[in-house]
């Protein structure tokens, strides 16, 4: 079994930094996929691991773990079977520290470095918002306009409430609509709810978003977060699609600690990725070029080489801005700092306004504990309200990210284990000091 395999591997690596589950039985698709120790080493040769808490301004100290508990860091990661972790902090409104633990791939024992990118799964999220917001600076979208008015995809159903949903909506998942439809070659995507009338948490109506983007810029996904975000923000190995340079450093998905199950489960978004990169290069055109018409295009090629139910509708091997996000945890965490109180402000950067509105309770329901921006979700502490968002993938993926951005601080956890939200937690709780209800909820 590869537990096993992991204890050996783990033993023997010194590392550099830098909602549904799946079997062997089914191949999932891809919205259920998105649905749903020894001495490790860590690395603190890159400039940002050096710096100290004296680089920090605030007066309650840094978010960065101490020493013990970064010890300790391991032996939790065997416990729950999580073979890789990332961890990253904003402090001051910039990048401060950085380690990675672990292995990229636990048969291989292939190491966690500075370069390894994680799957992100959710905390996607976050960041296509940033680029809606940045589109609404510039007046090139209205969050308040029906979002038929820039697309109006054909799966979408004849309803009345459809109208009526609005890129604020999408934002703030008022829409109605449901997370993942069962099955989206046939399914017409309908509202359960009158939008804006209470929380829906959904991926669908993102990715619908994501199409009314592309109408409007005329620029598939990647093109532009690279325009608005990616390039003048320095993330570089950023991607919300696929190469093979990405697929040489991204890390593999492992089952929970309590699922069994031998060898590596289905690693969803890669399989479909290589199979719809085979048609990209016969074309000569990237896949983080490609908009929806291209996946349209592709779609009987690519199904024709795929096992039945690994692709059956465009949406499977296109860009997806609610879950497909690749980074390293250095890049997520230079996102993280633009969350943070900035002046002055790079002319590229979301407006202030726009940034409170990311952070800012977009709806008011009876009996919630926590709130919700536009892109980001909102907890008040003992400390003062924090943002956050957490982030699954078929249940092989779980990441964590969170922050207080009146002291210009945040933190990333990316793990490749099902039961990373059991290290999550644990370092966030020792980093911040802050037991979180959205921990558990």
């Amino acid at each position: 079994m590869w537990r096993s395999l992991l204890s050996t591997n783990l033993a023997t690596q010194t590392v550099s930094v830098s909602n549904a589950e799946m079997t062997n039985q089914a191949i999932p698709t891809r919205r259920r996929f998105i649905h749903s120790t020894a001495t490790l080493g860590a690395l603190s040769a890159l400039p940002w691991g050096r710096a100290a808490a004296t680089d920090c301004r605030t007066a309650d100290g840094p978010w960065i773990p101490d020493e013990e508990f970064l010890a300790e860091l391991p032996r939790i990661m065997q416990a729950f079977a999580v073979p890789g972790v990332g961890i990253a902090v904003v402090e001051d409104g910039k990048l401060a520290w950085s380690r990675g633990f672990g292995v990229r791939h636990a048969l291989t024992g292939a190491p966690v470095d500075e370069r390894t990118v994680f799957e992100d799964a959710s905390l996607s999220k976050p960041v296509f918002a940033y680029l809606v917001m940045r589109l609404a600076d510039l007046g090139r979208i209205d969050l308040d306009r029906p979002l038929v008015r820039y697309r109006r995809p054909d799966y979408l159903a004849a309803h009345e409430w459809i109208g009526l949903i609005t890129a604020r909506d999408v934002l703030r998942h008022t829409t109605g609509l449901p997370n993942w439809r069962a099955k989206p070659a046939t399914e017409k995507l309908v509202p359960a709810v009158k939008p804006g009338t209470r929380i829906d948490y959904s991926g669908e109506a993102i990715f619908w978003l994501q199409l009314a983007v592309e109408s409007i810029t005329g620029q598939s996904l990647d093109q532009a977060m690279q325009e608005h975000l990616f390039g003048p923000a320095g993330m570089a190995d950023s991607s919300y699609t696929w190469n093979t340079d990405l697929a040489a450093r991204s890390v593999y998905g492992h089952r929970a600690h309590d699922q069994a199950g031998d060898g590596m489960p289905p690693q969803m978004f890669r399989e479909q990725w290589t199979l719809a990169q085979q048609v990209a290069d016969a074309w000569g055109k990237p896949l983080s070029a490609w908009k929806y018409e291209d996946a349209e295009r592709a779609l009987p090629q690519v199904m024709a080489k795929a096992p039945p139910g690994l692709v059956t509708w465009p949406g499977d091997i296109v860009a997806n801005a609610a879950a497909s996000l690749r980074t390293t945890v250095q890049d997520y965490a230079r996102f993280l700092a633009l969350m943070t109180e900035r002046r002055p402000r790079a002319t590229w950067e979301i407006s202030d306004s726009a940034r409170q509105a990311m952070l800012t309770p977009q709806i008011k329901l009876p009996g919630r504990w926590t709130e919700k921006g536009l892109g980001w979700n909102m907890e008040p502490t003992r400390d003062g309200p924090l943002f956050y968002h957490s982030g699954s993938n078929g249940g092989i993926f779980k990441n964590f990210a969170v922050g207080d951005a009146k002291r210009r601080r945040a933190l990333v956890v990316l793990t490749n284990g099902g039961s990373g939200g059991y290290v999550y937690r644990r370092v966030v709780r020792a980093a911040t000091g802050v037991d979180l209800l959205s921990y558990d909820l």
